[in-house]
């Protein structure tokens, strides 16, 4: 699994995620794809960026709540927009404006996030269901930590 970053806390466990990461991805090749349309065609492009944007950020703030309840509402906000995306998609490809080869890219990337995401909301809605969950976050209060600062701050709590 790719390295992420070195500053990691309960927030950014969502960053280990695989469908977090191809949804980056995935955000990442629909801005190479769409920053090259034309000026006519801006709007349409920032929309196809947007609903990518739309899906690695809510990924991530589902899994920064607090319960579980509202993980799942956001990992169902960031499946409907990979959803909203997908169609765009196949529009542009049938209106010649992206070639086969990055609808390909794009169509099969999609692909992968939204068999992820069901697989993804499944567990966790299983995991409600035996209420094997817990909603509350247990901090280790560590004075120096705070002390050392902001630069410090590479534990996993």
């Amino acid at each position: 699994m790719e390295q992420i970053t070195h500053r990691r806390n309960v927030n950014r466990g969502y960053m280990q995620l695989r469908v977090w990461q191809d949804a980056r991805d995935y955000y990442v090749l629909t801005c190479r794809v769409f920053s090259t349309f034309a000026y006519e065609l801006k709007k349409v492009a920032a929309q196809a960026i947007a609903c990518a944007d739309s899906v690695h950020r809510n990924i991530a703030e589902g899994y920064c709540r607090r319960s579980i309840k509202e993980y799942i509402n956001f990992l169902n906000i960031a499946r409907g927009s990979i959803g909203e995306s997908v169609p765009g998609v196949h529009s542009y490809r049938k209106a010649g404006q992206i070639c086969d080869e990055d609808f390909d890219l794009l169509d099969a990337l999609a692909c992968k996030i939204e068999n992820g995401m069901i697989k993804l909301i499944e567990g966790l809605e299983a995991k409600k269901a035996s209420e094997d969950w817990v909603d509350t976050l247990i901090l280790r209060d560590c004075d120096d930590l705070y002390a050392a600062g902001a630069a410090d701050w590479t534990q996993t709590y």
